[in-house]
């Protein structure tokens, strides 16, 4: 249960992006500072807790080991994960991509046959190839009928080309950012706490942002002072509190795919968080029944994922005592 109410906080915290993100969008400001702004705010933050906590030079180490892996993965991870997050934030409203962010439950759970995990059987553990947790997946179809109860009536308002805009960058990372984080927790195998990883992969993807940077200034100029000083909020809350939050309850189930699902399908509550905030901020007006119907499948789903996945892990630990 730890786990799972760290995933909630972390997903508390990741809200701020898509409220943020939004508010940077209405105005005027690029998404593609919106995006690199937030990494290079992220650099020193990071750098000065790890440091802090004496372990900067064991992350040097260990990224050297395996250079070429830890770029493509966290620009996997990192880089198609938030930069079409915030492409998607000039088409849709915070709340909505947030929802449609939910789709990485299901993302998550399609990418289990393509890593490999410890089970305990009568000859002792044996590596073997995860396999899709249907239960705990037909839990992640509550959540998204709940997330589709909450956007219906909003969706109809939109054009087909920004729910196409809105919502194919958004499937994109919904994929990119459970492969890339599961990948470089395969790569330190357990040798690096939260802080060193995110600050590891936050140097890895640099060159995207750079690169991307660049092409900002190119295009629109220098931002402005709002959308810096809104990009530095989202370095705190989102890409070091949040991500941090989510990568240690990561860690704590590391190794089980199906306890690794349910700690991603606590990001479902974002979207409850990003509708507050942009109530908030924004001056959005109060959700219709719907919607409460809506996130109360979300949280009701999201408790039953979780039980679920714990149920097979006892019912797995049961069979391996009696062998």
């Amino acid at each position: 249960m730890r786990p799972v109410i760290i995933g909630v906080c972390s997903a508390f915290f990741f809200a701020f992006t898509f409220v943020l993100n939004r508010l940077m969008e209405l105005s005027g400001g690029s998404w593609i500072w919106s995006a690199s702004l937030r990494y290079f705010f992220m650099v020193p933050l990071l750098v000065l807790i790890v440091a802090w906590r004496g372990n900067l030079t064991q992350l040097m180490h260990i990224m050297k080991e395996h250079p070429k892996s830890w770029l493509l993965w966290s620009m996997v991870g990192f880089g198609l994960f938030y930069g079409p997050i915030c492409f998607a934030a000039a088409y849709e409203p915070g709340w909505l991509i947030a929802g449609t962010w939910q789709i990485t439950i299901i993302s998550g759970s399609l990418l289990v046959p393509f890593f490999k995990e410890q089970v305990q059987t009568s000859n002792g553990l044996q590596t073997v190839r995860g396999k899709i947790p249907f239960k705990g997946l037909s839990m992640s179809l509550i959540i998204l009928l709940g997330i589709v109860l909450m956007q219906i009536e909003q969706a109809r308002t939109l054009s087909f080309n920004d729910v196409l805009l809105g919502v194919l960058p958004v499937l994109a990372a919904s994929f990119a950012y459970p492969l890339g984080n599961r990948k470089m927790m395969e790569i330190c195998g357990g040798r690096l706490d939260a802080y060193q990883r995110v600050l590891g992969m936050t140097l890895a993807s640099l060159p995207l942002w750079i690169i991307l940077a660049v092409y900002g200034l190119w295009a629109d100029g220098l931002p402005t002072r709002a959308q810096t000083f809104q990009s530095a909020l989202v370095a705190l809350s989102s890409g070091v509190i949040a991500t941090v939050l989510f990568f240690y309850a990561t860690d704590l189930v590391r190794g089980n795919v199906q306890q690794l699902a349910a700690v991603e399908a606590t990001q479902s509550v974002e979207v409850l968080f990003a509708a507050i905030g942009e109530m908030w901020l924004l001056s959005l007006p109060l959700p219709s029944a719907l919607s409460w119907i809506g996130m109360a499948l979300i949280m009701m789903g999201m408790m039953l994922h979780s039980y679920v996945s714990k149920a097979k892990k006892h019912s797995s630990l049961q069979k391996a005592n009696v062998s």
